[in-house]
């Protein structure tokens, strides 16, 4: 049993070594290898042609970005400082009743426009009249009083004492009378000063007590427009400068700075000042917001629309520009102007190429394929950059 498991077993194994075709694998990895060798030799027995013998090979180099420019020079334009202001009347003041009477009359009406002294309300004079009336006669006794001491005196019947006793009193009945006819005359309350009757809280019949608020009355010819001006302007600012004004209601007038505060405001740290205007016959009320633009100097400027404005990497406001290589120069401006149509900026040289259409898409530096349109053109940015 023992020997024909044995020879079964030995006649299963497989032995490679004499089998047929054992080494065949032997030659197939051989053979690659010389490939393989051959194949990365060749490159140096058989140089591959340079890029200038096959232009096909050679890496395209990138096109330079095309953009939009226009041709600016600088100009001479009006530095102006401009604000928003409040127009006040140049003066404004309280009526009140200087005698403690009834109303008899009223003679004007709120709204109305009124000269210096013109009567605005009779106040009851019956009382008035009797003080006047009664003052006059102690002052006519003190008068005859005064003579007859002197006339006695000059005969030696009456002493210097009894004299000057009878000038006392009557000192003392002109004063009376003195008062009685300012109570009567301030039985008319009248207008302090030529001007508007804003308020009147009066009416017939009632009492009013001697310095009782009745009204207000206000001068608005000359009207002052109060502004505040900011410290790095104030140097800018003085007395004397014409000034346009332009009030919320559409109408514009020309005025002149008529004051400029020493003293700047703790919390805004802007300077007072004020703009006064004529306003014959009241026509422009108080109180209307207004906008007032000084002229205060001339400055170099280009005129320019806001969508050529644009930031560099430090932030800074500015319009990119295309020198005489073709490369994008960045000017940081200021805006001095702004207008409906455009504003006007400093900081650009006297002539510049500025670039309309395609700014946002190239740096300082770069360098860029310009091409000049018409300012029309440039005003219509969607149809500029399709044609680019």
């Amino acid at each position: 049993m023992t020997d024909i498991s044995e020879t079964s077993s030995h006649k299963g194994r497989l032995e490679f070594e004499t089998e047929p075709g054992s080494s065949r694998s032997k030659w197939v990895a051989g053979g690659l290898t010389v490939a393989l060798i051959g194949w990365m030799g060749s490159g140096y027995i058989l140089p591959a042609p340079k890029d200038s013998e096959n232009p096909s090979l050679k890496t395209q180099e990138l096109k330079p970005v095309s953009v939009a420019i226009r041709s600016s020079s600088a100009q001479d334009v009006l530095e102006v400082f401009s604000s928003e202001g409040q127009a006040q009347p140049d003066r404004r003041t309280a009526i009140r009743a200087e005698a403690s009477a009834q109303v008899a009359s009223i003679l004007a009406r709120k709204g109305e426009n009124l000269v210096q002294g013109q009567v605005i309300a009779h106040l009851s004079s019956r009382d008035l009249e009797a003080q006047l009336e009664q003052a006059s006669e102690e002052l006519d006794r003190a008068q005859r009083d005064f003579d007859n001491a002197n006339t006695l005196l000059d005969r030696g019947v009456a002493t210097a004492d009894r004299v000057a006793e009878a000038r006392a009193t009557l000192a003392t009945a002109k004063a009376q009378v003195a008062a009685a006819e300012k109570a009567f005359n301030n039985s008319h309350i009248r207008a302090p000063f030529s001007g508007r009757l804003n308020t009147l809280d009066l009416d017939e019949g009632e009492f009013v007590q001697a310095g009782t608020e009745i009204g207000t009355i206000l001068d608005s010819d000359p009207l002052t427009v109060s502004i505040q001006v900011p410290q790095q302007s104030v140097s800018r600012i003085r007395a004397g400068q014409p000034a346009q004004v332009s009030f919320i209601t559409g109408e514009t007038r020309e005025g002149f700075v008529s004051f400029v505060g020493v003293d700047a405001d703790g919390e805004t740290r802007t300077f007072p000042a004020e703009v006064e205007i004529a306003n014959p016959g009241n026509k422009l009320p108080s109180g209307l917001s207004a906008q007032v633009q000084v002229p205060t100097g001339k400055l170099r400027a280009h005129f320019v629309s806001p969508a050529v404005l644009s930031l560099n990497e430090d932030g800074d406001l500015g319009v990119k520009t295309v020198d005489a290589t073709n490369t994008v120069v960045f000017f940081p401006v200021i805006v001095e102007r702004a207008q409906t149509d455009g504003i006007w900026v400093s900081g650009l040289p006297e002539k510049a190429d500025i670039i309309t259409v395609g700014q946002g898409f190239v740096r300082d530096g770069e360098m860029v394929a310009p091409k000049s349109i018409d300012v029309e053109d440039s005003e219509n940015s969607v149809e500029a950059e399709a044609r680019l």
